[in-house]
């Protein structure tokens, strides 16, 4: 079943172009960073779970980009957008070949079982 999302038909029209672009940005920035390098991790510092992410990728030799947005008090409505973009409730966001993976512990599930490598090519 498609994650639910309210239809554009359901926005007043006054408020469409609002909805369509609020931190449009940050979810363009996710959305090339994604696709143009193969291990992705978004976070937020003073993150416990972005870090042991990070930690994780780097102890199984896997090279990452690091894309962080604020932190506990800070661009929390700018992140806010990418909860919503994704439908992925938490940070750290991993992305695999443009593919949302999931968190830290779904990560390291993924080192665990080596299926982060068989996902990379390797």
């Amino acid at each position: 079943m498609p994650r639910q999302v309210l239809e554009e038909s359901f926005l007043h029209p006054a408020i469409r172009d609002k909805v369509a672009n609020l931190h449009a940005d940050i979810v363009h920035n996710v959305r090339s960073a994604a696709a143009s390098n193969p291990v992705l991790v978004v976070g937020m510092s003073l993150n416990a779970a972005c870090k042991k992410a990070r930690k994780a990728l780097t102890g199984a030799g896997v090279a990452h980009q690091y894309l962080e947005y604020g932190g506990y008090f800070s661009q929390w409505r700018r992140r806010n957008a990418l909860k919503m973009w994704t439908g992925w409730p938490t940070f750290p966001m991993v992305f695999v070949k443009g593919q949302l993976v999931g968190g830290a512990s779904d990560l390291n599930k993924l080192i665990a079982s080596g299926e982060l490598k068989r996902l990379l090519g390797q």
